[in-house]
């Protein structure tokens, strides 16, 4: 299996997964029921989370049909447009859900379901004009691919970076700084979990997800920039898994009681456990040059 097959997999998650966090929300709010309702925020984060890899893996399929006639061509960026268009909206929608997991206001539930709804409709999309890459028996007999007119929203942000030479570095400075505002919390949110700091720090964790929305924006460009870096390393695919597993844990602290010293068994494992796989993103990314390069 390479991240071609991975992108075909994982690309169904989003749109999926989509309907599913959508009945979930709805069902909660007809019912008026808060474990339902924090169950739906947590598959919309954790689905955000999810179209991170599904979208990174498309520039390796986009690869892999590189010699494909300029009808395709034009169709796959078109679909590439599409997809990233969805993930910006995703990710927003995936940051207000786990904002309403740590401290809910009454605007959550309704500007969640608005951007869920929204971006469902825009991940239908970007599968629909998928679908026209590989699968001509949907196209009427001797149609051509249709080609969607979207915004350029993936070829503009690549020029951006390539041809602003300053623009690479500064997004260097901002992602280290993300990463370590985001470690930082979780290092002392961890600790606490663990029974080594009393002082309850979980008021501090929107600033690791601050953290992690700045290092998902910074690394998105330094991706559209240069993709084949990164799809042809093994060691990204690596950080990338890391980085999901590890994000997941930022759900964890969001649940035991603010009063408890110390988690229990089963929390203190996931606190060692976050604290172990944040610092292989850090590894893995800080090597990333020498890990994996040809």
């Amino acid at each position: 299996m390479n991240l071609a097959h991975l992108h075909l997999l994982l690309n169904h998650f989003p749109t999926v997964g989509l309907g599913i966090a959508v009945g979930l929300l709805a069902a909660a709010l007809l019912q008026k029921s808060r474990d339902v309702k924090q169950a739906s925020f947590v598959a919309f984060y954790l689905l955000a989370l999810a179209a991170i890899p599904a979208y990174l893996t498309g520039g390796a399929a986009q690869v892999a049909l590189q010699d494909q006639p300029d009808a395709t061509q034009q169709v796959m960026a078109a679909h590439q447009d599409a997809a990233l268009l969805a993930l910006i909206v995703m990710e927003i929608m995936g940051f207000i859900a786990w904002t309403a997991l740590w401290r809910f206001r009454r605007w959550h539930e309704t500007t969640v379901l608005v951007l869920a709804i929204v971006t469902f409709g825009l991940m239908a999309s970007a599968a629909n004009i998928g679908g026209h890459i590989r699968h001509p028996e949907i196209l009427a007999e001797g149609a051509a691919a249709p080609v969607p007119g979207w915004p350029r929203t993936a070829a503009v942000g690549a020029a951006f970076i390539l041809d602003n030479p300053w623009v690479w570095p500064i997004c260097e400075v901002f992602h280290f700084v993300g990463l370590c505002v985001l470690f930082g919390v979780v290092l002392l949110v961890n600790l606490r979990l663990l029974g080594f700091i009393r002082v309850d720090v979980n008021g501090l964790l929107p600033w690791a997800m601050a953290g992690l929305a700045l290092n998902i924006v910074t690394g998105m460009l330094f991706f559209l920039a240069a993709p084949e870096q990164y799809t042809r390393n093994p060691a990204f695919v690596w950080k990338i898994g890391l980085m999901l597993v590890a994000g997941a844990t930022l759900l964890y602290p969001l649940f035991p009681a603010r009063d408890e010293e110390r988690a229990p068994l089963a929390g203190r494992i996931i606190a060692a456990g976050s604290i172990c796989l944040w610092v292989g993103v850090i590894f893995l990314g800080r090597y990333l040059p020498y890990l994996g390069s040809e």
